[in-house]
């Protein structure tokens, strides 16, 4: 696996100019000191091709023996064509490649449908990603958003193995409560013009935060004992927690639920920020760097989103440690 962040490192004073908030109103409420920024002439493919390259070196694997690029997104480089497609020509080579959106939920949606292409054979070598360059859908008017948020990306590469592997996931979606969180224009419902650039409609709005933040942290804790249950494992077999880096307050509601505390749970969100698609794979790949995940170890990933969208991953480590 590999992660990637812009070398734009934007602390939480930046925002009190653009917004009445203040570095300890958000570190209280978020758990979040700073965020990354892409400057301007870095998409969100230009972070995937760095998280893809780093990701192929530890694995040992050439880029031309990828044989499909799956992208979670919600910040592509162009409309048409995908990220991954921008990713692939940049890497150099062919093969089948195609963006998902699933919101914050991305990465879990887009590794169950890696895994699924390599278990019916239809792939050996799997590029999943989660990248994204939020920063250019915000609002920087609205202090409830705008100091959440952070570009990034991460990717892990999947190929058949004789181990467990990925165990399993679980998947969810709940549309009734798609307005909490949503871009309201630039689609065919509210296409783009003047009129919808005025109000400010293609940017990152959510009406009711303490609606999603309720739905976010019993949704990903039912997906995580739900998954685990399916899997015959309980809470106490979990190694490590890695949830979507949304929010300190939401992830350590989600870990406490389940009853996995202290170091069994990741929350790498300080300096990260919020990141969607991108977050659970740049937290598990600083985790993983950082010797937090030995082989053998059972590692939970789940994830909330705009959607509303939600998943969990269950895997069975089967790596060494990055300097092994």
């Amino acid at each position: 696996m590999g992660s990637a962040l812009p070398g734009n490192r934007v602390p939480n004073t930046y925002f009190e100019s653009l917004v009445e908030t203040s570095d300890e109103w958000i570190q209280e409420r978020t758990g979040i000191v700073a965020r990354h920024f892409a400057p301007e002439g870095v998409n969100t493919s230009d972070l995937a091709l760095e998280a893809a390259t780093q990701a192929l070196a530890a694995a040992g694997v050439g880029a031309d023996q990828v044989d499909m690029i799956v992208c979670a997104t919600l910040t592509p480089d162009t409309p048409i064509p995908s990220a991954a497609v921008w990713l692939q020509r940049k890497m150099g080579v062919t093969c089948p490649a195609f963006d998902l959106n699933a919101a914050c939920a991305g990465f879990s949606y887009a590794v169950s449908t890696g895994v699924a292409f390599v278990e019916s054979g239809a792939a050996d070598t799997v590029l999943v990603l989660g990248a994204e360059v939020l920063s250019r859908v915000l609002d920087l008017r609205d202090r409830a958003t705008c100091v959440l948020f952070g570009d990034g990306a991460g990717a892990v590469l999947l190929q058949p193995t004789d181990a467990p592997g990925i165990v399993g996931s679980v998947l969810g979606a709940d549309g009734r409560a798609a307005e909490i969180l949503l871009i309201p224009a630039g689609g065919s419902a509210r296409p783009a013009s003047e009129a919808t650039v005025a109000g400010r409609e293609h940017v990152i709005q959510m009406p009711n935060g303490r609606d999603v933040f309720k739905r976010a942290v019993v949704e990903m804790s039912n997906a995580c004992r739900e998954l685990l249950e399916k899997s015959g494992f309980t809470p106490d077999d979990v190694d490590l927690l890695i949830p979507h880096q949304a929010n300190a307050r939401i992830m350590t509601a989600v870990a406490g639920r389940l009853g996995i505390t202290g170091d069994r749970a990741v929350i790498d969100v300080a300096e990260v920020g919020n990141t969607s698609a991108a977050s659970i794979p740049i937290a598990l790949d600083r985790a993983w760097r950082a010797g937090r995940i030995r082989e053998g170890d059972l590692v939970l990933l789940t994830s909330f989103g705009a959607g509303l969208a939600w998943g969990a991953n269950l895997v069975r480590w089967t790596m060494p440690g990055p300097g092994a």
